[in-house]
Order: structure tokens, then sequence, then C-alpha cells
């Protein structure tokens, strides 16, 4: 991809144009970077959560209109259309994050990581999977199995839970396991709620040994309601997302303090999602059932209240 020569945003714009991708984490399942949380902690989060949500509006196709993303990258704003060309820039950008060649890091959400990184002594690994995720997701269109999926859940979600981890100085082994059941839970979840919202991508994270098992056809997916069939689908899909919240919710036992209220907002967030796709009788195909901020503080109530102490 030729690099865009033209004059790249100025830098009050490029800071707007960056707010415009964290105010997205209001839209979250989950809150990201809660007020309680100390103010280095929040700082991280929304570092890591704007990266992350830099990589998946790529990916998706969702990055706002203009190629102003793609400038900023070093590229023309055409490539803005260009989901692997953008990812392999931003890869370029994410180098000189941890000190590759060519200066720092040229897009403003970068910019912000680069200080995490290093107060913090993160590696690329878990910035790199976010990458390679998305460009799994312009190759691979279907799952044909959950071992597949999970294999998927690997790159595109548990890397968010492992840096929750380093950022606050809490990582174990145990503590990284439960912490992959739970990040893949929420991704399940999602994949749950975004049946429709894919299908328009031409993905389906439903897996298709499933689809077969509840002789569910991609036709089926298309309907305006669910049939029967396909609610016994995302049911079941439903009870894997809660089995994994469930074998993580330890991970909110395990520490104290403001990253226990943090922990169990993941987790009850996931579970309030959970409800919400069951009151909608397991019909996700009109849209997907959000939760209210009632049902979500009742769920993060009742992990604070059964998620085992340890230590």
């Amino acid at each position: 991809m030729r690099p865009h020569r033209d004059a790249a945003p100025t830098a009050p714009d490029a800071r707007a144009h960056a707010y415009a991708t964290l105010g997205k984490a209001r839209s979250e399942n989950f809150p990201v970077a809660p007020s309680f949380l100390p103010r280095a902690w929040r700082d991280g989060l929304m570092a890591v959560y704007g990266y992350a949500r830099l990589v998946d509006d790529i990916g998706d196709g969702d990055l706002a209109p203009g190629g102003h993303d793609a400038v900023l990258l070093g590229l023309d704003p055409a490539a803005a259309d260009e989901p692997l060309a953008m990812l392999d820039a931003l890869e370029a950008d994410l180098q000189r994050v941890f000190g590759g060649s060519g200066g720092g890091p040229r897009h403003p959400l970068l910019q912000a990581l680069r200080p995490v990184v290093r107060a913090h002594g993160l590696t690329p690994e878990p910035f790199l999977g976010l990458i390679e995720a998305n460009r799994q997701d312009q190759r691979v269109k279907r799952y044909e199995t959950y071992g597949e999926l999970l294999a998927y859940c690997e790159l595109s979600a548990n890397p968010v839970g492992r840096l929750v981890l380093s950022l606050t100085g809490t990582g174990t082994p145990e503590r990284i396991r439960r912490s992959d059941a739970v990040c893949t839970a929420l991704q399940i979840v999602e994949h749950v709620q975004d049946v429709t919202e894919d299908l328009g991508r031409d993905r389906i994270y439903l897996p298709a040994e499933d689809m077969r098992r509840f002789r569910v056809a991609e036709t089926d997916l298309k309907a305006h309601r669910a049939g029967a069939s396909v609610r016994a689908l995302v049911a079941f899909e439903a009870e894997r997302a809660r089995d994994l919240l469930n074998e993580g919710t330890p991970l909110v036992g395990s520490v104290h303090g403001r990253l226990r209220l943090l922990l169990a907002g993941f987790v009850g967030g996931g579970r309030a999602a959970l409800r919400a796709v069951t009151a909608a009788g397991f019909d996700v195909l009109p849209g997907p059932p959000k939760p209210t901020r009632s049902g979500l503080l009742r769920e993060v109530a009742a992990v604070l209240r059964t998620a085992p102490r340890k230590g």
C-alpha cells in the first residue's frame, strides 16, 4: 500500500477522532473503566480499550468515514476500506509502541498506549493477538466446530482479560485460566446477541456442527423472527457461555477491593446479557437483546455475593 503523502490531520482533530472511538465504551455489555477505579488503572484500561476498539473497527469496517484513521497510520485515505492493509499498518505502528524503528507511534490511540505499556511492562503478544483475530475475520467466515470457535476466542477475547490482570499486577496462572473462561464467555455472548449483524458481514460464529444438530440452515438466520430450531440453537450456545462464566467466576473471589468490583462487573455484564437473551425467548434475529442498567447492577451484586473468596 502506497503511503499517503498529504498532510495528516491536525493534533486537535486527531485527538477528537480518538475520543470518538473511546466513546464507544458506553455501549459495551460491561463497564470498561468505571470511576471507582484508581486513576492509573482507568487510564490504562481506556488506553487498552481504545486500541482494541480500533482493531475491531478496522476488521469490521466500522471506521469513521473520511479515511482519517488511514491517514493517521500513514496510508492513503482509500486504504480505510482495505482491512488487511490497515491491520498491517496498525501492526507497524504497534511496533513503534514497543520501541521499533521509525520513531514513536503515529495514531493517537497508540500514542496513548505507549506510556501504559512502559509503566506496566506489557508485552506485544496480547496486542498482536487482537490484530491476528481481525485478520482471521477477513479470511474465515464460518466455523465448523466449537473447538475452532474457541481457538478464535483465544485471539479475539482472551488477550483483553490478560491485559487487565497485567495492568493491575494480579496475573497468576490460575487467574489467567479463569480470566480466559470469562473472556471467551463474553465473546460467545456477543456472537449470540449479534447473529443478524454478523450475518450482514457474511459471518456466522454459530458452529456449523451445532447448526446441523439443531437443523438450522443459514436461510433460517435471515428470517425476521427466529423459529423454534434457531431459538433452541441460541439457547444451547447461551448455556455454553453461562457455563464458562461460572467456571471463571472464582476469579472475582481471588482478588480484593476495587479490582474485585471491576471483575464482578465483567462477569455480571455477561450474565445480564444472557438474561436479556433468555427474556427475549432466545429470539435474537430482530436485533441484539440488551440488558437494562438495573439488570446489570443486580447481576453484579449477585456475583459479589456468591463468588468464593480466596486468599
